[in-house]
């Protein structure tokens, strides 16, 4: 806790020395210098290196309590004569198919794990702890799935998605007794969520897996998990919708039409604070209360620079543990995947309600082992394969900024 303590206490002082170097240019009314500005740089890429080295060791901190709690467990569990479940089963079973290769297993555990023996060299499907685990850890990688709503598809192929394409009208004060007028503004229309296939190739050493203290399994999952988040945030932010997710900062009128595009009160180059104002009211207040700013970290360097008509800094940096970074008094996240190109026309941030963003996943997910194509660098490599997709399903909850 004390190196968290230090870290926080670091990035608190690199943005107070960021301050005041803004506050000193603007009491002697007069441009930063470029030394100055070079050195105000400097330190916010330090202070934002520093807040995803807070976030790691938090993560971290989660990840050893959970580990200390099933090492306690199985200790407790150790020589007392018990069946195996069948989730123990295979998971004992995925292990030694990930550490000795598939030939190693018996019958019975190539059935348990659906072993398909196929021409490109056969998929195992990963008991049920192993995807549960490597979802969370996606989770912990991926800013906006604990945002949205992730709904997991046992059985079906797609996922519709009812969507209210006009807002009905508002309701009536009728008499108790009475007819009630019918309502012909409100329609739906249907769109759909179908997974699609994501693969990854992770390579590992054959004495990590032979010699480690760490589980076979757990290497895999987090090298995978890696993998699979970089891959997913691409496309929750930017994909195109065709054989993979369609992004938040994709105009579609499937997704977020350019009529919630907001570019009033920003110039060519750079956001103002008239154009966040403009962004956050032009989300209803209903998702007001519930939005939350979307910037690349060079987005966040312009922002910490804007003042309010007050002379307030707009930003204010969360140092306490577990606070946000805060932006006309909602949450700030940040992803190296959000544009960052500051020219004309093009997106550079967004303030919205994730949760009506919605994720679809299989939970049919395989391992492969590839036994020799690694095997000259003494390496094994593994391929995974899980299903996936997302879209905002109510873009009246998003307004994306835009440069004018």
């Amino acid at each position: 806790m004390s190196d968290l303590k230090d870290l926080r206490e670091k990035r608190g002082k690199l943005i107070t020395d960021a301050r005041d170097l803004l506050d000193k240019a603007k009491t002697e009314k007069r441009e930063l210098t470029a030394e100055e500005d070079q050195q105000w740089s400097s330190m916010m890429d330090e202070s934002d290196k520093i807040k995803l080295g807070i976030e790691r060791e938090e993560r971290q901190a989660d990840a050893d309590r959970e580990a200390a709690a099933r090492v306690a467990d199985e200790e407790n569990r150790a020589g007392k004569p018990s069946e195996q479940t069948d989730e123990e089963k295979r998971t004992l079973a995925f292990r030694k198919a990930l550490v000795g290769g598939v030939q190693t297993l018996t019958a019975d555990e190539a059935r348990a794990l659906s072993f398909d023996n196929d021409s490109a060299g056969g998929y195992l499907s990963p008991p049920e702890q192993f995807v549960n685990q490597l979802i969370k850890a996606i989770d912990d990688m991926v800013f906006i799935r604990p945002k949205a709503t992730v709904m997991p598809l046992m059985g079906a192929h797609s996922l519709g998605v009812p969507s209210l394409e006009n807002d009905p009208a508002d309701a009536a004060w009728t008499a108790e007794i009475g007819s009630v007028s019918e309502d012909s503004t409100m329609s739906f229309g249907k769109r759909e969520l179908m997974p699609h296939l994501l693969t990854k190739l992770v390579k590992v050493s054959m004495k990590l897996l032979n010699n480690s203290a760490m589980p076979a399994e757990s290497i895999v999952l987090n090298r995978l998990a890696y993998k699979f988040a970089i891959s997913e945030e691409k496309g929750f932010l930017t994909g195109s919708g065709a054989s993979q997710p369609l992004g938040l900062f994709t105009a579609s009128a499937n997704g977020i039409s350019t009529g919630r595009d907001v570019s009033t009160g920003n110039t060519t180059t750079t956001i103002q604070s008239d154009g966040l104002l403009e962004a956050k009211y032009k989300v209803k207040s209903q998702y007001q209360a519930t939005g939350e700013w979307l910037f690349h970290r060079d987005g966040v360097k312009q922002i910490a620079k804007l003042k309010d008509g007050d002379g307030q800094y707009m930003w204010r940096p969360g140092i306490e543990a577990g606070t946000p970074d805060m932006l006309l008094g909602r949450p700030v996240n940040m992803s190296e995947y959000v544009p960052n190109t500051f020219t004309t026309g093009l997106y550079v941030g967004m303030f919205g309600d994730f949760s009506h963003y919605w994720i679809a996943e299989s939970m049919a997910m395989q391992v492969q082992r590839l036994n020799e194509l690694y095997a000259a660098t003494s390496q094994v490599g593994f391929i995974g394969r899980m299903e996936c997709d997302g879209m905002p399903v109510l873009e009246e909850a998003f307004a994306r900024v835009k440069l004018a």
